[in-house]
């Protein structure tokens, strides 16, 4: 991509430090949800589904936004979308099917983000933090899917991972754009100092997340 290219990125629409701020908020909401104490399948699938649901107008945001991956996100947001409905209006009567719903959710996440970190590991220094949290989604999000009894301790805590997944995600996006544009912005200060013809082959390695 060229430098040209490169200043209409669509990432310039969108301040890195936005990420943080619902990095931070994600973290709240981890730690509130933790703090539920709830007994009843119903309340506890509907806390699971508003926080799924909520991660699922964040991945079609990412969709947007992003200059790479657009795809992705948006099949992610889809799948979240419709697992958050499904457990906010159809938990079913036991723990075990509203287990199968949030582990569905965690895998599904855990799959994106251990994809997302080796698709980015050239041009994002923290891909092994995302790497490591798509393997812990994964392996939480198998035995949360496995047909064993739950309680609601349990389920809860499911969810509370849900919401530190996607904090941790946010903070690494974060940084990951904010790199982006300080290349952009360092591109953009030196080409009125270059020679046409070299300014022309300046290339910008876009984001992908």
């Amino acid at each position: 991509m060229t430098s040209d290219d490169a200043m209409g990125l669509p990432t310039r629409r969108v301040s890195w430090w936005l990420y943080l701020v619902t990095a931070a908020a994600w973290m709240i909401i981890a730690w509130v949800v933790l703090r539920f104490n709830l007994r009843s399948v119903h309340a506890i699938a509907i806390l699971a589904g508003v926080v799924i649901l909520i991660a699922a107008v964040s991945e079609l945001f990412n969709m947007v936004t992003a200059t790479d991956w657009k795809w992705l996100h948006g099949i992610m947001g889809v799948l979240f979308l419709i697992t958050g409905i499904v457990a906010l209006f159809h938990p079913g009567n036991t723990f075990v099917w509203l287990s199968a719903f949030i582990g569905w959710y965690l895998l599904f996440k855990g799959i994106m983000d251990i994809f997302l970190a080796f698709a980015t590991k050239d041009d994002n220094e923290a891909w092994w933090l995302l790497l490591v949290v798509g393997i812990f989604e994964v392996l939480i999000g198998f035995w949360a899917a496995g047909r064993f009894g739950r309680s609601a301790y349990i389920l809860i805590m499911y969810v509370g991972v849900i919401a530190l997944s996607r904090a941790i995600t946010d903070v690494v996006t974060a940084f990951r754009l904010r790199k982006l544009q300080q290349a952009e912005d360092a591109v953009e200060t030196t080409l009125p100092l270059m020679p046409k013809a070299a300014a022309g082959n300046v290339q910008v390695r876009p984001s992908t997340s």
